[in-house]
């Protein structure tokens, strides 16, 4: 046992340099210094102290983060020594390279998509700038529907008119408002004097009953006027602006389609060499795009035209109906019919001081 801890020991001291090179008196001194702690761990190891030394020469061994490779040729003269600690370094080094190098080639990548996409939107820009000039001038041709043409510029008159309706309305219910309110202060003099006024009692206390109860049924056909001029601002900016919107859309791809249409157009009329054939390829591709955006919108207005017509015709039947029918009954001063108009259109009023806060939701 002795023997072999000697043999590890001495072992541990002996450096691996280069293989069979006689005339390398380095290698020699070494081997003679080997051979020496040699002998003087035989002579030790005798005694108590000598083990224990040898024990703690043993766990004190070399550091593995300080560990150095030694390298070398049979024959050769030089030894290479590498630091594990260098070989750590460079993997850190080339995977930060790997990993700066994936972000850049990301980044070119984001960068050269973009420029396409700026490049597309440039030239589609420039073809229909270039037809809206064309056609503004009288010098350039486009694609005319005449029916729904007509279908549309009624579209927009009508959604004009209907805004004019809705300002009136809206104006005859402020207008309205304030005569309700000034009834309510009127009616409320009106008691308050008969109580002051023992001679005028009865007077004061038959008028303020009177503005009590024009108070009352102006409120009523308040409500009936504000559910009219709901459902007429949700069909003018609502249901018509959204049909519009999608006009507009149909509009821009009819002008894109000319564009590219005159642009297939003026590229069939120059020479046919072998470059202008792939443009000519190409300029087909876009225009049949384009021809299916521009066929697919149309189809959209056409229905959405027909819808919008249904669902109006619906819409004012009832208000209209709604607005004479209230209107008569309150000038009329028909209390009962001006409730059951409001009832037949489901319309229920908010009691007095509905839209302020209660105390608890103010605390």
């Amino acid at each position: 046992m002795a023997d072999s801890m000697m043999s590890k020991a001495a072992t541990m001291e002996i450096p691996i340099n280069s293989n069979g090179d006689s005339r390398n008196l380095a290698e020699d001194d070494s081997l003679e210094q080997a051979a020496k702690i040699q002998w003087s761990l035989r002579e030790k190891v005798g005694s108590p102290a000598g083990l224990r030394d040898l024990q703690q020469v043993m766990v004190s061994g070399p550091n593995l983060n300080e560990t150095s490779i030694v390298s070398g040729g049979y024959g050769g003269t030089t030894e290479g020594i590498i630091p594990t600690s260098s070989i750590k370094g460079s993997n850190m080094h080339h995977a930060s390279n790997n990993s700066s190098m994936a972000a850049d080639e990301a980044t070119k990548g984001i960068a050269v998509e973009k420029f396409d996409i700026m490049k597309k939107w440039g030239l589609n820009t420039y073809k229909c700038t270039k037809q809206m000039i064309s056609e503004r001038f009288g010098r350039g041709s486009r694609t005319v529907d005449l029916e729904l043409e007509a279908q549309i510029e009624v579209l927009r008159e009508t959604k004009r008119k209907y805004e004019n309706v809705l300002h009136l309305a809206r104006a005859l219910t402020n207008h309205f408002y304030s005569m309700v309110q000034t009834q309510h202060a009127l009616g409320d003099t009106f008691a308050d004097l008969s109580q002051k006024s023992p001679e005028l009692r009865d007077e004061f206390g038959y008028n303020a009953e009177t503005q009590k109860l024009l108070c009352k049924n102006g409120e009523t056909l308040l409500g009936a006027i504000n559910f009219f001029v709901s459902s007429i601002n949700t069909l003018v900016n609502k249901t018509m602006e959204d049909t519009l919107m999608t006009i507009k859309m149909y509009e821009n791809a009819r002008l894109e389609f000319d564009a590219y249409r005159a642009d297939l157009e003026e590229l069939n009329m120059g020479p046919r060499d072998a470059v202008t054939m792939a443009r000519i390829e190409a300029a087909q591709q876009q225009y049949q795009i384009q021809k299916d955006k521009y066929e697919r919108l149309r189809n959209d207005v056409t229905i959405k035209l027909k819808f919008l017509e249904e669902n109006k015709v619906k819409v004012m039947h009832k208000q209209l109906l709604l607005f004479h029918n209230a209107i008569s009954a309150y000038f009329a001063g028909n209390q009962q019919q001006l409730e059951q108009t409001l009832k037949q259109f489901n319309i229920k009023l908010k009691p007095p001081g509905a839209d302020k806060p209660s105390w608890l939701e103010e605390q």
